[in-house]
């Protein structure tokens, strides 16, 4: 994935620092069963998924300001979320799962 991950950075909207996912997220993976790099790159381009109006608002603003983490959620199948969330100072972006939360 760090290829992966090293296109998407050229069109990013902000840093995304070290790309870790959680446990769940990685037995997807191995599954066969999930491609994450769609979301991710959503994510860096600022397209914060299933959030709300004042979801979307906060992302925004700790875009501008760099003062707060940046939180996504994509709703992948009927059974299937992902959250992704990259720390206040972009140091590292997180993919999880809500149950892992």
């Amino acid at each position: 994935m760090a290829l992966a991950v090293l296109n998407l950075a050229s069109q990013a909207r902000f840093a995304a620092g070290q790309v870790v996912m959680t446990a769940g997220v990685d037995e997807l993976i191995r599954q066969g069963r999930f491609n994450p790099v769609p979301y991710l790159r959503r994510h860096l381009h600022g397209d914060w998924g299933d959030l709300s109006d004042n979801g979307r608002r906060l992302n925004d603003a700790a875009l501008k300001s760099g003062e707060d983490r940046l939180f996504s959620s994509y709703q992948v199948t009927p059974d299937l979320k992902l959250w992704i969330i990259t720390e206040w100072d972009r140091s590292v972006t997180t993919l999880l799962l809500p149950s892992e939360y």
